[in-house]
Order: structure tokens, then C-alpha cells, then sequence
């Protein structure tokens, strides 16, 4: 995509929005506003059914099935398999958002559902372990074994065929844990090679922590600390929790931007950013420099005025059925044009 030269202007609400609001009674939701992490799982939990309850049933579905694997503490995560009715097609993992304290299965329910049935993908969706209960960096290193677990089953447990496609995937935190794994991946080759990313809305470094170089331009999580949805205070209640030891929030397992072997090597990328969003200008940043400074092929998918995780929480708004959809054409595009 062509640089955006002033990014400050994509906070600017949409009339959908304002009217949205006005309808609510004027006071949009904030995850700040939860008294802690439990209140706040209970809540993301309902929502994510009710959003997937919004949209029609997907066809082409063989198989969903929940399975327990080790990961490298000993310990037990459930992933979700969902296998469609024509084998030998791409692979995709999902990881879920939630700031790596709130979420699970259900929060990516949807698109992993639309990826199978309709594009043909067998699709894995990680449930990884969450803070406070399992602090960094337990979530990444979860996700990591995860898809290693996908890369040596694809061919068998999984029916697919990852030279047509393997794609990682994730929201917000999601998106953090998708990007962090195509960078373990691009140091130690996995049994396929990553051929896309899929990053919708993703945190990509710690706002304490980002690149000298670029500092000047990340500007979008003071601009919006007060946004909708994801507030400054929301950010602090997850990463208070994920990552309690402020010496490891420059870590690359965190904060992507600091990957200390550089960002040669990424696959294909699709990006999902939110104008109004706290975490646009690092996702900005990230896609110009795959794009602009590596030749990496990217594609951006931009909702200007709209905050962090709408269509999650307003499903029944125009922009929140473009948005899932996107999701899917973005997909679509990265088995087109992948390249590991």
C-alpha cells in the first residue's frame, strides 16, 4: 500500500460509529473499565459466541475435534482441528487475542470455520495458556510448539497438503503470537515452510520498547490511549499481567520489532488495522518495512475511524460484516500469492 503521510487522521470517527454510539447511549466499552482479568474473560467469552452466532453456518466442514498436546514444560494445551470435507488442501493455525490474559476457542471460532469450509484449509486454533496464571513468555512458547505439532501432523492427522499454503494467523494478541512464530520459523525452519501471515489488528512491540528509528512515527498509542475498546488502561491491565517483569518487555518474544536476526525471511503478509486503534502505527511501520526495505509482499485491509476489535463487539454494524469477510478475502490472497 502507498504510505499513509498522515496516519493521525485515520482516528477520526466514521458516521457509522458516531451513529453507533449514539445508539448505545453514547458511551462505547472499554476493557479498562473491568474491576480484572476474570470479570473480563466472562465477558469475551460471550461475546465472541454472540458475534459468531451473528453469521450464517459454514458448509464444507468433515471434522472439528479438540486435542491435548505436550508442549516443552510437560504440560497440556487443547488445540481445535477442523478438517474439510475435501482433503489435501493449505494449513492454517489460528492464535486468538485477548491482550494474553482473556480468550480462547471461541474467539476465532469464525474464521477458522470460513478458512476450512470455504477456502478449503485445515485449520488448527491454539488454545494457549494465559496470564497472570502462566506469565510470559508461556503463551509464545506454547504457540510455537503448537505449530510445530501442525507442521508434522499436516500430512497425516491434519489431511492437508502445506505446499499449497500454510498460513499463521491472529488478533491483537493473536497477531503478536502469529508474527512471533513466523520469526522462530524464519531462524528454525519448520517440517513446511510458513508461506503467509494474516496479522489483524496485531501488537507488534511494546510501546516502552520501540526502535529508536522509529519513534517519532509511533504515535497512535498516546493518540488513542483514550480509544474505544482498547484503552491505555486496558493495555496496562493485560501486559501488568502477561509480562510483570518490565526488564522483558523489549524481549523479540514480545516485541517483535527488536527480532534480533532482522526481519529477512518473512512470508507473504496480510495486515487488518484499525484507524482509531492504539497499536496502528506499529503495524504501519512493520508492513512498510517487510514492503518497502525487504520486497516482501504485503497487502493492507485499513478501517479508518474505527476502534480495536469492533467487529467483535458490534457485530451488527456494516463495517463489522466487511471486516470478517476481508478476513477471508485476505486469506484467499496470501494462498494466492504466498511465498515462504
Amino acid at each position: 500500500m502507498a504510505d499513509i503521510k498522515d496516519w493521525k487522521s485515520l482516528s477520526e470517527p466514521t458516521e457509522e460509529w458516531n451513529q453507533l454510539l449514539k445508539s448505545i447511549g453514547g458511551q462505547a466499552p472499554d476493557l479498562g473499565m473491568f474491576p480484572g482479568i476474570a470479570s473480563m474473560r466472562t465477558w469475551i467469552t460471550e461475546a465472541k459466541k454472540a458475534m459468531t452466532a451473528n453469521f450464517e453456518p459454514v458448509k464444507g466442514i468433515k471434522e472439528e475435534k479438540d486435542h491435548e498436546i505436550t508442549v516443552r514444560d510437560g504440560s497440556k494445551i487443547t488445540v481445535r482441528t477442523y478438517v474439510p470435507e475435501k482433503s489435501g488442501g493449505p494449513l492454517a493455525v489460528i492464535y486468538h487475542g485477548g491482550g494474553f490474559c482473556i480468550g480462547g476457542l471461541e474467539n476465532e471460532e469464525l474464521l477458522c470455520r470460513n478458512l476450512c469450509g470455504r477456502l478449503g484449509c485445515s485449520v488448527v486454533n491454539v488454545d494457549y495458556r494465559l496470564a497472570p496464571e502462566h506469565i510470559f513468555p508461556a503463551a509464545a512458547h506454547d504457540c510455537w510448539d503448537a505449530t510445530i505439532w501442525a507442521a508434522d501432523n499436516a500430512t497425516t492427522l491434519l489431511s492437508s497438503d502445506p505446499s499449497k499454503g500454510f498460513i499463521v494467523a491472529g488478533t491483537s494478541a493473536g497477531g503478536n503470537l502469529a508474527a512471533v512464530v513466523s520469526h522462530l520459523a524464519q531462524d528454525s525452519p519448520l517440517a513446511h515452510p510458513i508461506t503467509g501471515a494474516h496479522l489483524m489488528i496485531p501488537a507488534l512491540c511494546n510501546n516502552k520498547s520501540y526502535p529508536e528509528k522509529y519513534k517519532s512515527e509511533l504515535v497512535s498509542y498516546e493518540q488513542n490511549k483514550n480509544a474505544a475498546i482498547l484503552s491505555e488502561k486496558a493495555m496496562d491491565l493485560f501486559i501488568d499481567n502477561y509480562v510483570p517483569d518490565h526488564s522483558q518487555r523489549a524481549d523479540p518474544l514480545l516485541s517483535v520489532l527488536n527480532w534480533k536476526t532482522g526481519h529477512k525471511g518473512q512470508p507473504t503478509t496480510y495486515f487488518q488495522i484499525c484507524g482509531a486503534d492504539p497499536l496502528r502505527d506499529e503495524a504501519f511501520v512493520y508492513e512498510r518495512i517487510l514492503r518497502q526495505d525487504l520486497g516482501v509482499k504485503t497487502k493492507v485491509d485499513l478501517y479508518p475511524g474505527l476502534p480495536h476489535g469492533f467487529w467483535s463487539v458490534f457485530p451488527q454494524m456494516e463495517s463489522s460484516e466487511k471486516f470478517v469477510e476481508d478476513s477471508v478475502k485476505g486469506a484467499e490472497w496470501l494462498l494466492a500469492n504466498g511465498k515462504a
